[in-house]
């Protein structure tokens, strides 16, 4: 038997659904994706900032495309709009820590040179015995456990900030990349519900050794003077937060801990402990606190549309499509105007929604829906993303892929001496990249990686599958990540950061927008392939889905 004919019954055998190419693909073309990031990362679109009034004409601009293209508003009352509240944090009067030993004697300490409130703090008072807890995490599908028993309950909790194994490519948590279960809010709910009156954090001194800047960090958590770009949080988050939730220095946590007996170091090393750390009451002592956190309600907006299937058995099961349109603003010398993060991805978003609804008026639907998000407020903590995983308008276990589009118009460029930003990267030209496409998520669905892989046949991009467990942390830093932690498959398609990134010189003239066709054609035909095949793929990393049920 030949080659030639092994190579052809090898392509006939291959998935039928892969071979045919998506109703409308062709209708995706450079020069409408140009014309509309022209507008999209236009100067007097002025970043596109939550909050501006740009950003607002943003969603107006994406709900109108939405709106003509005749596909189905998927927001509360027939509207396009999913409306949800965000929360940005001021620091309010009477904020206090004491410590009171068995003597009697007492020690007061200093607001933002000993300590300080979290953000998403509640307002209120405690007093009570000190547990060291860890890292302070639960995690039930890792097997561990911080918070053993009823240690905890009706006592303070003292915790080290991160996680375990931070630096540990075979860490049980995320590998290098900063697992879910590590966030600072995220402690502050597993230490409520293990019944604690307040939780302290302190500096990770195991896998971040060296001198902490306590006074920096309590200038950069609450500013003199505000920021342009104010630090915001989801209300639904902060409005779960019901106990004090404090920041204490190194020079703080010693003098507590000091009646343990043990060094921050040794009790550093006994939180890395597999399962999680045994809880160490702190004797003889009391800690006496007060925090005042006030949050102020900021309405917010992502743009939804849907096209439904065809099949009235799987359509009601959804692939999800998205992509960001807010970016970081203005101020008065610099327009930072987002042209590849992420009008590249908004602008092709609106040409998949429009080969979709081309298809349609053909007489061509997918078997299963579709559904189109314009998230906002990624810029400030993938917050859209979020609002949109912890209140889904489909249901979850019915959204069988997410398909993010970040950054997908310019080639992966990290300069040597490239500093903090391009960390974890290894230094790559743009000439070299120039044919390729980084596709973070893919450990999490061996399914869906091989369903992009065989849509990828008639674009020919290079896949490179290279950063899902990389210190970068470009896994969790696009708005794929909250629904990973919900346990969907997803994937981040992004050709990758460089020097123009998050600075003014991100602009539409410097857009790859071939490469950007070709990207959007990639995303649509898989997005065609998942709706329209019989099969959904598997979640293969449950254990790592840190915010599902």
């Amino acid at each position: 038997m030949n080659q030639a004919y092994i190579a052809l019954m090898l392509c006939l055998a291959s998935p039928l659904v892969a071979q045919t190419p998506a109703p409308g693909n062709d209708s995706i073309r450079k020069d409408a994706l140009k014309a509309d990031l022209f507008f999209l990362a236009s100067d007097e679109m002025r970043g596109r900032l939550t909050e501006d009034p740009e950003n607002r004409l943003a969603a107006l601009f994406v709900r109108s495309r939405f709106e003509r293209l005749g596909l189905k508003p998927m927001g509360p009352e027939a509207s396009f709009f999913q409306p949800y509240v965000l929360s940005k944090a001021s620091l309010g009067e009477t904020n206090e820590v004491e410590l009171k030993a068995a003597s009697g004697a007492a020690l007061t300490y200093r607001l933002k040179q000993d300590f300080f409130p979290q953000s998403f703090s509640a307002s209120g008072s405690a007093e009570g015995e000190v547990v060291f807890t860890g890292y302070g995490i639960r995690a039930a599908k890792l097997g561990h456990d911080d918070f053993k028993g009823d240690a905890l309950r009706g006592k303070i909790a003292l915790v080290f900030d991160h996680e375990p194994g931070e630096k540990n490519p075979e860490s049980a948590f995320d590998g290098v990349v900063t697992s879910e279960y590590a966030r600072d809010l995220r402690k502050a709910l597993y230490a409520q519900r293990a019944g604690a009156l307040a939780i302290l954090y302190l500096a990770d001194v195991h896998n971040h050794p060296g001198e902490v800047n306590f006074t920096e960090l309590a200038d950069q958590a609450w500013p003199e003077a505000p920021r342009r770009m104010p630090r915001l949080s989801l209300a639904r988050w902060t409005d779960s937060v019901r106990i004090p939730a404090i920041a204490i220095s190194p020079t703080v946590a010693a003098a507590i801990l000091e009646p343990t007996g043990k060094t921050l170091d040794e009790l550093a090393r006994l939180a890395e402990a597999s399962g999680g750390a045994a809880p160490i009451p702190v004797p003889s002592l009391r800690v006496a606190l007060k925090a005042s956190v006030a949050q102020n309600a900021i309405t917010d907006r992502n743009v939804v549309a849907a096209l439904e299937g065809s099949d009235p058995r799987l359509k009601d099961e959804w692939v999800l499509v998205c992509a960001h349109y807010d970016h970081d603003g203005a101020d008065e010398a610099r327009i930072f105007n987002g042209a590849d993060d992420d009008g590249s991805g908004t602008v092709a978003l609106l040409a998949i929604a429009e080969a979709y609804a081309e298809a349609a008026r053909q007489g061509s639907r997918p078997r299963r829906s579709v559904l189109f998000a314009a998230w906002n407020s990624e810029e400030r903590g993938l917050l859209g993303a979020w609002a949109y995983a912890e209140s889904p308008l489909v249901p979850l276990d019915r959204t069988i892929a997410t398909l993010n589009m970040d950054m997908i118009g310019r080639n992966e460029e990290v300069p040597v001496g490239g500093g903090r930003r391009f960390r974890g990267l290894e230094v790559q030209t743009a000439e070299s990249n120039r044919n390729r496409v980084n596709i973070l998520g893919h450990t999490y669905s061996s399914d869906l990686k091989s369903r992009i892989e065989e849509s990828n046949r008639s674009v020919e991009l290079e896949l490179l599958m290279r950063y899902d467990n990389n210190e970068s942390n470009l896994l969790r830093r696009s708005d794929q990540w909250p629904f990973l932690q919900k346990g969907i498959p997803s994937l981040f398609f992004h050709t990758g950061l460089h020097p123009d990134y998050h600075t003014e010189f991100d602009r539409p003239e410097k857009i790859e927008y071939e490469k950007l066709e070709r990207i959007a054609r990639l995303v649509h035909q898989t997005s065609w392939d998942l709706a329209s095949g019989e099969g959904r793929p598997k979640f293969d990393r449950p254990e790592r889905a840190a915010a599902a049920p």
